[in-house]
């Protein structure tokens, strides 16, 4: 049975079209307004009230440069701008999906926090119809960030807002221990970690963000991941690909590689270069994976049936922060007329 979840994403007030991709509606951009950076507050001017109530009864409505010189606050102003650049972007693209792959066509000037909720909403429409909590958990990788403890060869990550809001312990108990200070033994805490036997529980708590998943070689939440990589792929780009866990490059000489995160990109260039690299940076890599096009003609012709090798790893505060827009933007695709 298909299920609805992470309804907090504003995926709800978007309208899909006749190719499944999203559409930007009015109430979609008035829940921007209604964000605590741009709602007014009992401070806020005149001249603030009467802009928001102008945008609210109209989203679309054109700002002229005076009336946001007319701000009364600074920090209001600011928020403005930054709110109004994005709305452009939004109006301008046929969709969701093309604004957010067209964020990253040149210098990024768009807030984190907004990149995030696009790949939450553009994710949210590729798992349409899925029914594995895995999928859906693993997903979040691609817009929260995690905290990542790797002990007795137990790799776990846990969601990194969470354990900072519990890391003295509270609800998680000696999960936020854990995780946050790695002292203590995963065969002495009680984990809530998201498996098939209490994997139903998802789908009450997909908005609390506080299970944890293993992403040890042979676990399913990492298969997991491998086939929301595959959705994502598919439906951005059109290209059907085949995405597989692995516990090491065979390869001595692979053909092209993609970091999932900066710490991985690093080490695979490196990797690739033939350069030294220090046992503890290969440490912080925690997934492998190796991807195929089911299309060989798909690829630039001279990489055409090659494999490309994916990784995500950690940084140096155990923090992973994925970056899906690698998986989009640096595909060898074949070109295309």
């Amino acid at each position: 049975m298909a299920r609805d979840f992470w309804r907090n994403s504003g995926f709800h007030l978007l309208e899909r079209d006749g190719a499944g991709r999203l559409r930007v509606t009015d109430d979609f951009l008035r829940a921007y307004l209604l964000r605590p950076e741009v709602r007014p507050v009992d401070e806020s001017g005149p001249c603030e009230r009467a802009l928001h109530a102008r945008l609210l009864a109209d989203p679309r409505r054109a700002v002229a440069p005076a009336d946001l010189a007319a701000i009364e606050d600074e920090d209001a102003r600011h928020n403005y701008r930054v709110l109004l650049e994005f709305r452009a972007r939004l109006l301008a693209a046929d969709s969701v999906e093309a604004c957010y792959i067209g964020l990253f066509a040149s210098a990024i000037r768009t807030p984190p926090l907004f990149i995030d909720q696009l790949a939450q909403i553009c994710l949210r429409n590729v798992l349409e119809g899925v029914d594995d909590p895995l999928e859906a958990r693993a997903g979040e990788l691609f817009f929260r960030e995690q905290k990542a403890t790797v002990d007795k060869g137990q790799i776990l990550l846990a969601d990194l807002e969470r354990v900072e809001m519990h890391a003295s312990g509270g609800a998680y108990g000696s999960l936020g221990r854990l995780i946050v200070a790695a002292q203590t033994s995963i065969g002495s805490a009680s984990l809530d970690v998201l498996d098939d036997a209490n994997g139903e529980r998802y789908w009450e708590r997909d908005q609390q963000h506080d299970f944890v998943i293993g992403l040890n070689h042979g676990r399913a939440a990492l298969a997991a991941l491998a086939r929301v990589i595959e959705r994502w792929i598919a439906h951005f780009l059109g290209v059907a690909v085949k995405v597989a866990p692995l516990r090491q490059i065979e390869e001595p000489r692979w053909a092209w590689h993609i970091g999932l995160d900066a710490q991985s990109t690093a080490v695979l260039n490196d990797l690739w270069h033939g350069a030294e690299v220090e046992a503890g940076r290969l440490r912080r890599l925690l997934a492998l994976f190796r991807l195929e096009f089911a299309e060989p003609a798909a690829m630039r012709p001279d990489l055409a049936g090659r494999p490309v090798y994916l990784a995500l790893g950690m940084d140096e505060s155990n923090v992973v922060r994925m970056k899906p827009q690698n998986l989009l933007v640096n595909l060898p695709l074949a070109a295309r007329s």
